[in-house]
């Protein structure tokens, strides 16, 4: 069983491409569940088989705890490590290939409290991966790519497991856009030269050893454009995730 995190900034697409990786597993014939962590999500674009907002309510906190919503979601962060146990129990039960986890919307609330850590460790640190995503609105400038690397860079440096970058909405870039954003993943020179041009006193700042020895954290690899809206990427995750655990061997069909 491998555990799959889609792990970004608010509006990144972790929901949606959540819905759409399931979907194209089991059009695959491939089994797999999800699981929603995040007790604020509203409307999900798809059915959770594990559902936090079955034990954490933010209402119920929000009147306890006499809090707003932002402090709610706090609180339900910290609170996510108490139902561990019995989600985990409710996981293992399903005979399936991957467990898909939905995080958060605000990323900070599982990627920087101790919950978050606690319950990947939990699950199988040896069997998880993270999908981290890069919104394709902050990723068109220089600067932006490089902000959302460094949180890439935190998240890897936190959870300690295998890690993927992923382009989303992708259709929502033009072609020459897409291509370059992918170059800069792969090629700290271009990355350089782009900052150069978007803000020289930026570039000044930023010399090559910087780039360099943050692009190592993912070792330079190719970011996966994908679309949930027209499915495409799907193929790419998967084939990264088995290539990572069982060296591109498929898995067996229903």
């Amino acid at each position: 069983m491998i555990n799959l995190y889609f792990i970004g900034s608010a509006g990144s697409g972790k929901s949606t491409l959540t819905g759409a990786f399931l979907g194209w597993m089991q059009g695959q014939g491939f089994d797999a569940v999800t699981v929603n962590l995040d007790p604020g999500i509203e409307n999900a674009p798809y059915v959770p088989d594990v559902d936090i907002r079955d034990w954490i309510k933010l209402k119920e906190i929000m009147e306890d705890y006499e809090v707003g919503p932002n402090g709610a979601q706090i609180i339900a962060a910290d609170m996510l490590a108490l139902n561990i146990v019995e989600m985990k129990e409710i996981i293992e039960s399903f005979e399936t290939d991957y467990v898909i986890f939905d995080t958060p919307g605000q990323m900070e609330l599982f990627t920087l409290r101790q919950s978050g850590k606690v319950l990947v460790d939990s699950f199988g640190a040896d069997r998880s991966i993270i999908g981290y995503l890069y919104d394709p609105v902050i990723s068109k400038t220089p600067s932006g790519f490089i902000t959302l690397m460094l949180q890439a860079a935190s998240v890897q440096v936190r959870f300690n497991v295998p890690f993927m970058g992923i382009l989303t909405k992708s259709d929502l870039l033009k072609d020459e856009e897409r291509k370059e954003i992918i170059e800069w993943s792969q090629d700290f020179m271009e990355l350089d030269s782009a900052i150069h041009e978007e803000m020289p006193t930026l570039r000044n700042q930023l010399n090559i050893e910087f780039l360099s020895a943050l692009m190592s954290f993912d070792k330079g690899q190719k970011l996966l454009p994908s679309s949930s809206t027209y499915g495409s990427g799907m193929e790419d995750i998967y084939n990264t995730v088995q290539q990572i655990f069982y060296g591109g061997e498929d898995l067996s069909r229903d």
